[in-house]
């Protein structure tokens, strides 16, 4: 198998604090941010984010109350293709996302029909004033009308090559991976 990192842990951080310094300063602090993270990878990636926007603001290190997570699977449109994975709770943080700018989190966006299930999830839990979205790589290929506000990285790939990001909390490791999918299986 053909494979090419291109992050590695030192990247990831570094990306993940630039995103941190973009989101604070495209919404004049983070006093109506919420962050939620989109499962799987997503979520660790906005808890991390919140982190370093803590950090930034001097808050609390352990302060994660505008830290969420958004269960999208029952939205998902390729449910008759794919059976049901794991289903994942949504929390939403106690503030509430009503007038709040949400950030959508989430490690890869490809088609955009993950965000689209995303919005159709939020809808259900509440009206935001905004909503944006972070995605740690960018590598094209929309399906929808969709982009990110924040993006770590962009990565033009071929529809032929997969990109995989691992993360400490969920893989053991932080890293950003693009291999050709026909010969790894895909």
């Amino acid at each position: 198998m053909t494979e090419r990192e291109v992050l590695q842990s030192d990247d990831v951080e570094r990306v993940l604090k630039r995103i941190a310094h973009e989101i604070l300063e495209a919404n004049h602090g983070g006093d109506e941010l919420v962050l939620l993270g989109i499962p799987t990878r997503g979520v660790p990636l906005a808890r991390r984010l919140g982190e370093h926007i803590a950090a930034i603001e001097g808050r609390d290190a352990g302060s994660h109350d505008f830290v969420g997570e958004l269960d999208i699977t029952p939205y998902r449109d390729d449910l008759r293709r794919r059976p049901l994975t794991e289903a994942h709770p949504t929390r939403i943080p106690l503030t509430g996302i009503d007038g709040k700018t949400v950030v959508l989190v989430d490690d890869v966006l490809f088609s955009g029909r993950t965000v689209r299930a995303a919005l159709d999830a939020l809808a259900d839990v509440g009206r935001p004033q905004i909503v944006q979205l972070a995605v740690l790589v960018d590598r094209g290929h929309r399906e929808l009308p969709i982009r990110a506000d924040f993006v770590g990285r962009n990565l033009p790939s071929a529809r032929s090559e997969r990109i995989f990001v691992e993360l400490r909390e969920v893989d053991g490791a932080d890293r950003v991976v693009i291999t050709d999918s026909e010969e790894a299986g895909a």
